[in-house]
């Protein structure tokens, strides 16, 4: 449920649901996307509430018991790849994304290198040919 909608008219909606109306239905008197009842219909069952759930992950993620280590990593070898970093990461049981260890590595203020050697782009000034 991306945007945010009022909790009245979440209450109105499941109001016209439990009235007997269909989802599509309802989405078309209210004009909302029937994404966004079903997604209602499922909340109110699964919490009782309509309240929207908290977004992002509770405790901030797997990476966060493994900042220390990743620290140190960088401070021994500061030329690993996120790729590298992934497959050490599962050597020690966490499975992620390259994506997610750079947005960790961001939030922690740490850079890393983007490509291996042998595959880094070449500068302007060193290109052969027109």
């Amino acid at each position: 449920m991306g945007k945010s909608h009022p909790i009245a008219l979440r209450s109105r909606v499941i109001a016209f649901v439990e009235e007997g109306h269909g989802h599509r239905e309802a989405a078309r008197h209210f004009r909302v996307s029937p994404r966004f009842v079903n997604n209602l219909v499922i909340l109110k069952r699964e919490t009782g509430s309509l309240e929207p759930r908290r977004q992002g992950h509770v405790g901030g993620g797997k990476l966060n018991a493994h900042g220390d280590w990743m620290r140190g990593r960088l401070a021994e070898n500061g030329e690993l790849t996120l790729d590298e970093l992934c497959v050490e990461l599962a050597g020690r049981g966490v499975i992620v994304h390259r994506s997610n260890v750079g947005r960790f590595l961001h939030r922690l203020g740490l850079s890393h290198k983007k490509k291996p050697a042998g595959k880094r782009t070449s500068t302007p000034g060193d290109r052969t040919g027109a």
